[in-house]
């Protein structure tokens, strides 16, 4: 089922004297396709939960329009919209069965959709084993697993074949490893049952490994729209580019002089395109190449095992953050002795960015 959004606007009047209206959503457009996992990407108070509510009819927008295929769904009550959303808290019953549990919405049913007792079983055993829980259904949500009610609560919301799933950070109650693990099963049952799904979180690592699309939102405003790696690869703003990433970004205040890039007195880069003047130089972990000739020098930290690759880290006087992260691999051999360790720059890592708007200012390379 493709979800269009159109113009979608939700302000909260303020409460008390004197206090102010709160804009959660402000004219947000974008389409998602049938079929597709889409996540709503970005900080606590961005708009991404008030947009999922806006989509499942548990909150009415102040202006704009939602579009279920060719159906305006604006002003229909959440029960007649087919979603099924999973909330953080999971919200299952702790008297009933996990059997009971996924088969409530099924009671609900009414005319030609009303399902027999058996009918509704069959169908919660099916859904159960789609899952993964279908030797759970005797239990109560008491004795299972956070993964395991997390399981219960995405069958419950399944069961009725919801024309779209909303999941709203259904991961962030469990621990490190079990989100990894069932971050892979909901991708894997959101592809065999191709139900247009979309996936509110604040974990960037969840959203770029789970969604086919990515919507970073700040302040109520869509910031970019694109693939996970395209997002990542072409940020569109500095705080596109600061989200996305672990380790993150490296920001300095830098400056462009005669077609040079420059940190501090550092030469480091050179490009074409962009005039003389103050500018944001960003820098992913892997863009740096440890060379003892490089053209930035940073005063050296420490080495951080990291198996596969290694992290040197840094400080530089220019870095907004108070350490220079870089990813190398383990390969290279760091002088542990030395003061300073010098870097050269991939050029396709180099994001440059307007000093005051923030807006990513493009380059060719010499």
């Amino acid at each position: 089922m493709k979800v269009v959004l159109q113009n979608l606007t939700k302000i909260f009047p303020g409460r008390g004297r004197g206090s102010h209206e709160t804009v959660a959503v402000s004219d947000l457009n974008f389409e998602i396709p049938d079929g597709e996992l889409i996540a709503l990407l970005g900080p606590s108070g961005c708009g991404k939960s008030t947009t999922l509510n806006l989509i499942s009819g548990l909150q009415k927008p102040t202006d704009g329009k939602i579009f279920f295929g060719d159906d305006d769904v604006t002003d229909l009550p959440p029960e007649n919209r087919g979603v099924g959303l999973v909330f953080q808290n999971y919200a299952l019953y702790p008297h009933l069965s996990v059997m009971d549990n996924i088969i409530f919405p099924l009671g609900n049913l009414r005319g030609k959709e009303k399902m027999t007792k058996s009918e509704m079983k069959q169908k919660a055993h099916e859904i159960a084993k789609l899952v993964q829980i279908d030797e759970l259904m005797d239990r109560k949500p008491g004795e299972l697993s956070g993964g395991q009610q997390q399981r219960v609560a995405i069958a419950r919301a399944l069961v009725k074949m919801p024309r779209v799933l909303l999941l709203d950070e259904p991961l962030s109650n469990l621990d490190a490893r079990l989100r990894l693990q069932t971050r892979e099963e909901i991708k894997r049952i959101q592809r065999e049952t191709g139900i247009t799904t979309v996936f509110v979180t604040h974990d960037q690592d969840e959203a770029m490994s789970i969604s086919d699309r990515i919507i970073v939102m700040r302040e109520g405003v869509t910031q970019q729209i694109g693939g996970p790696q395209e997002v990542y690869d072409d940020p569109a703003n500095l705080f596109v580019a600061n989200f996305l990433g672990t380790p993150p970004i490296n920001v300095f205040s830098a400056s462009v002089r005669g077609g040079r890039l420059y940190i501090g007195d550092n030469d480091v880069l050179g490009i074409k395109n962009i005039p003389d003047k103050e500018v944001w130089a960003a820098i992913r972990p892997e863009g740096f190449v440890l060379d003892e000739n490089g053209p930035l020098e940073c005063g050296f930290g420490s080495v951080e095992v990291m198996g596969r690759d290694i992290s040197v880290v840094s400080e530089n006087p220019n870095a907004v953050k108070p350490t220079v992260r870089s990813i190398i691999s383990s390969e290279n051999r760091v002088d542990r002795s030395q003061k300073t360790v010098r870097f050269s720059l991939k050029p396709k890592k180099v994001f440059i960015f307007d000093k005051n708007t923030e807006e990513r200012l493009r380059f060719e390379t010499e």
